[in-house]
């Protein structure tokens, strides 16, 4: 056990009898629908209930107020309670620190990390901007908080980003806060906002409509797939930001978590729930299509994960304004 953190998964001990829960399960969303957590989530339970993985019932249920809030307080109160799992995006971190509302990770049990999530900077397609370089020159000629930056929230993961992208190129953009990431591409595909740091999976569908353009993923290599999504492009085509001259990296976990007070038995059942989940065919696809990160941890990696970019989080906030006063 590391010290001052959760209790994580150990093994069962040989001949124990496994636990499972005896009734449905409460699968909080922290976000609104439509967005990469609520997709993931809904994928999760569709896999479960199709390939029969557990007895009992899955229910996604969004508790998307005060920036996730509501979910993560609707979860620590329920300590003890193995038939209440949460889906965690970077909310985890920024919301108690953007807010101040009494909440951290460590009431929380962790249970798996089931990928990191990547960001794009996209515009709409018909907008004349062919590179992310080309764009960043059109917001400097435009003048401070002439163009329209769309994103989840406020003082959240997109904002961040943009937050960093201003402070790396010397732009201002006027960021404008939706309930969700869904929501954020239904925008830009209607010209209400300029560009937005959506997740791939946020914005897939409409990039292979023909409706957006994707200029540069936020992070330090490109994505591996190579599949096209378009006539002329895969998700390895597009440059990181880096390589266009917008030197801004930043990656989200998708994670699970439980209650605090939880056994490690309970912990250990959603653990290989997840490792079956990953296995399925229709997980594998979500991954390519969504162009995942895909990699997995339990246990005290992923507790050592989750400290080490609470840090990281808190840092990118307190450069950016955004915690709360004291």
């Amino acid at each position: 056990m590391v010290a001052g953190l959760p209790m994580v998964a150990m093994p069962l001990a040989a001949g124990a009898a496994a636990w499972e829960p005896t009734k449905p399960v409460e699968f909080v969303i922290p976000a609104g629908t439509g967005g990469g957590a609520d997709q993931m989530a809904r994928l999760v339970q569709g896999i479960i209930a199709k390939h029969n993985l557990m007895k009992q019932s899955l229910v996604p249920v969004n508790k998307s107020g005060g920036a996730g809030a509501e979910g993560f307080l609707a979860v620590k109160e329920a300590k003890g309670d193995p038939h209440k799992i949460i889906i965690t995006l970077s909310n985890l971190f920024t919301t108690p620190l953007a807010t101040g509302v009494p909440f951290n990770w460590r009431d929380m049990t962790p249970v798996a990390m089931l990928a990191l999530d990547q960001f794009v900077l996209w515009v709409n397609a018909e907008a004349p901007y062919k590179s992310a370089k080309e764009y960043v020159e059109a917001v400097k000629k435009a003048g401070p908080n002439k163009m329209k930056m769309g994103g989840t929230g406020s003082r959240q993961e997109d904002q961040i980003i943009t937050v960093s992208l201003e402070k790396a190129t010397g732009i201002k953009f006027t960021y404008l806060p939706f309930k969700g990431g869904g929501d954020v591409a239904v925008q830009l595909v209607g010209k209400h906002i300029d560009s937005t740091v959506n997740n791939p999976i946020e914005a897939v569908a409409q990039w292979r409509a023909g409706a957006l353009r994707p200029l540069c993923v936020f992070d330090d290599t490109r994505m591996p797939y190579k599949t096209k999504v378009t006539d002329k492009q895969s998700w390895n085509d597009i440059p990181t930001c880096s390589e266009a001259g917008v030197p801004t990296d930043y990656v989200m976990l998708r994670g699970i978590f439980m209650p605090g007070g939880v056994t490690p038995e309970q912990v250990a059942f959603y653990v290989d729930l997840m490792k079956k989940v990953r296995e399925t065919p229709d997980w594998k696809k979500f991954m390519e299509d969504g162009a995942f990160n895909q990699t997995f941890m339990s246990g005290k990696e992923f507790a050592g994960w989750i400290e080490k970019n609470e840090t990281l989080h808190r840092e990118l906030m307190k450069e950016a304004g955004f915690l709360a006063k004291p």
